[in-house]
């Protein structure tokens, strides 16, 4: 039976540790037998004397690397080899000593408490501990074996404690008023930031969110806040446009509050805090503000150059109230027919309008400070112009007309339309009648259909192409506008075989080679117009070649009985200059019945009944009397109507100069007054009025 073997760790001593002592009842003390030992750690830690049996340990042992050795020993007889015994087995167990101190299983251990925190494990020497004045603490604490008697060791560790956050404290602004300083509040649109405002709030996290609002104020409408969610800053932007003339200064009030209060520290005070923020606007140089933001200008087509149509007006914003020129941007207006006075802004026509040519303008205006010429603005001014009756109505085409050789009385032959430039108001109007030289045509008649259309009747029975080809007809075209305009289109209407249905079949040759715009009369017209001239060319070139002047009087002794010629213009009367006399007629040959042309009948004024002057009066004083009737008379023509006053003057001053009536005879006749009608009768002062001249 093998007991136990112990032994102490760590053993100190000189000599090898002593283990203990094999042997058997077989060993006789002469040397014959040999101890052998194996297992754990036999021959390195543990060693045996083979003669003797004694076992020692070679090295110190630890009992915290291994407690517990397991060997087997045996004795053999040295000569044979041979076992004397069974192999046993023995343990060597390593009593242990305090030879390690309390170790902790961390060299440092981090903890975390909630600040104001109670009970723990760790507890809070001091009640109500607050994070904000010191987030960090150190503590070592200190393990000893042996219950902390005399000769245990001790270990040592550190434990470091953070405070966490709670929410215990409101955001907090450094001062009750902020000043803020916008530089330019006409380049800042909405949306701009203006500056920052920041709430201090001692928590972190989502403890120290903040969250800025404007609670009221004067400017409560102009401005917004947002907060920057990286820094907790509230940044002030611009809502509206800010204006320095109108206002130079404004005070907000702003609010900024915990997003995620604690309840349980409710009873602290309310989380939010208020300061008051002012915000001066600096002026700056502003362009020109015009009154509108665009112009609206109508103007008749007739106005005359020079003209002011309109005005455009702008101001300088800024407190200086710079004088502002204006001018056109000729890149609206090349053919450069407006222009506008620089110092007003007033707007005049440079050149004719026409409305059927351009009924819009569109033109920009720009307005520039004088002292600051960068400063500019621009405003587009549409400019309308507005229709006159400037334009007389004319055939819509031109018609090929014809009339059939068999045609019946009361037959239309063609239907015939207008078109004008012109848009009056309440649309075209167009009446047609023939010119009056025409108005009772033999042949043809016109029917105006109300509709601005006529119609070509025929007035007799049967047309002849080898009496007549072709017919010229005039017909006026009138519109309804103010002033009323007419044209006079002339229709040609040729006369042509047709079957019975009415259907052409040939025409003359002369009429189908007319040029549609030449009529066979214009025709003869210019060709006795070519004659003429030839005769009155002809005519002065004899009168250049004759030399011999003819004398005045061929016989003395016949002067009562042959025509006195002169090449000298008489005296004659003063007023043929003026008009022409064959165009004054007798009063009484006046035609009372015919009515005007240059207004519409019925519709816009009554026929003016002029009180006759059958009096004989002098020309002069009948044309003041009729421009004077003409002048204060709503329904006379307009003043670029032609007036033919029916009316003859009266006789010469001179009565007749032929001596075929005179009553006297020759020897009463006396003719000094002739030297006193001035130089164009002196040739016959000269002749009739001297001593001897025709008495001799």
């Amino acid at each position: 039976m093998w007991n136990q073997f112990f032994l102490l760790e760590e053993y100190t001593g000189p000599d090898t540790q002593y283990v203990g002592k094999l042997h058997t009842d077989q060993d006789k003390g002469d040397g014959n037998l040999k101890y052998i030992l194996t297992g754990d750690g036999a021959g390195s830690l543990f060693i045996i004397d083979e003669n003797t049996g004694d076992i020692h340990a070679a090295k110190k042992l630890d009992r915290e690397e291994k407690s517990l050795y397991v060997l087997r020993a045996k004795a053999i007889d040295r000569k044979t080899g041979r076992q004397v015994e069974p192999e046993s087995e023995f343990i060597i167990k390593i009593h242990d000593i305090n030879d390690n101190e309390p170790k902790f299983t961390k060299d440092m251990y981090t903890a975390s408490i909630p600040e104001m925190a109670g009970v723990g494990i760790i507890k809070t020497a001091l009640p109500d501990m607050s994070r904000e004045n010191r987030e960090q603490y150190q503590v070592v604490i200190q393990a000893k074996d042996m219950g902390g008697q005399m000769g245990g060791l001790s270990g040592t560790t550190t434990v470091n404690i953070t405070l966490t956050d709670v929410n215990d404290n409101p955001p907090r602004f450094p001062q009750s008023m902020e000043h803020l300083t916008v530089l330019s509040p006409e380049s800042a649109p909405p949306g701009t930031p203006l500056g920052r405002i920041k709430a201090n709030d001692p928590d972190v996290g989502e403890n120290a969110e903040i969250e800025y609002s404007i609670s009221n104020g004067d400017g409560s409408d102009m401005f917004d806040i947002v907060t920057d969610k990286d820094t907790q800053e509230g940044i002030i932007t611009v809502k509206k446009h800010l204006d320095f003339e109108n206002k130079m200064l404004y005070t907000l009030r702003v609010e900024a509050t915990n997003t995620h209060p604690d309840p349980r520290f409710l009873q602290l005070g309310p989380f939010k805090d208020t300061a008051l923020v002012k915000i001066s606007v600096e002026d700056i140089d502003e362009p020109p503000v015009f009154s509108r933001p665009w112009y609206l200008i109508e103007v008749d087509e007739d106005a005359k150059e020079g003209s002011i149509i309109g005005q455009v007006v702008a101001q300088d914003p800024d407190i200086t109230k710079n004088a502002i020129k204006y001018s056109v941007d000729r890149h609206t207006d090349l053919d450069r027919i407006f222009n506008i006075y620089s110092g007003n802004g007033s707007l005049f026509i440079s050149k004719p309008l026409d409305r059927e040519e351009t009924p819009w303008h569109n033109i920009t205006v720009i307005a520039t400070e004088i002292n600051n010429p960068k400063q500019t603005s621009q405003i587009p001014v549409f400019i309308r112009i507005l229709d006159i009756n400037d334009h007389a109505p004319e055939f819509a085409k031109y018609y090929e007309t014809f009339v059939c050789e068999n045609a019946k009385a009361g037959q239309l032959i063609q239907t015939v339309s207008a078109v004008d430039k012109d848009e009056p108001p309440r649309g075209h109007k167009f009446f047609f009648e023939l010119v009056p030289e025409f108005a009772l045509h033999p042949n043809f008649s016109i029917v105006d259909n109300k509709d601005n259309t006529a119609g070509i009747m025929t007035r007799r029975n049967g047309y002849s192409r080898s009496k007549m080809s072709t017919y010229l007809l005039p017909i006026i075209i009138f519109d309804n506008d103010y002033p009323i305009q007419s044209s006079t289109g002339t229709l040609t209407i040729r006369v042509c075989a047709c079957d019975s249905r009415g259907n052409m079949q040939s025409c003359n040759a002369e009429a189908l080679l007319l040029p549609a715009g030449l009529s066979t009369g214009a025709l003869v017209a210019i060709l006795l117009c070519i004659i003429i001239l030839l005769v009155l060319v002809v005519l002065f070139t004899a009168l250049k070649r004759q030399r011999k002047k003819e004398p005045l009087i061929i016989s003395k002794d016949d002067v009562r009985d042959n025509i006195v010629t002169y090449n000298d213009e008489g005296g004659g009367e003063e007023d043929t200059q003026a008009f022409d006399i064959g165009a004054l007629r007798n009063p009484e040959a006046r035609e009372e019945s015919k009515m005007r042309r240059d207004v519409i009948p019925e519709t816009i004024f009554q026929i003016r009944q002029t009180a006759p002057l059958w009096e004989n009066i002098d020309v002069q004083d009948f044309i003041h009397r009729r421009l004077k009737e003409n002048d204060s008379d709503p329904a006379a023509p307009p003043y670029d109507s032609l007036a033919t006053y029916a009316y003859e003057g009266n006789d010469s001053i001179a009565n007749s100069l032929s001596s075929l009536e005179s009553l006297t005879t020759e020897g009463n006749q006396d003719y000094d007054y002739l030297s006193d009608w001035g130089p164009r009768f002196k040739k016959l002062a000269d002749m009739y009025g001297g001593e001897d001249s025709d008495r001799d």
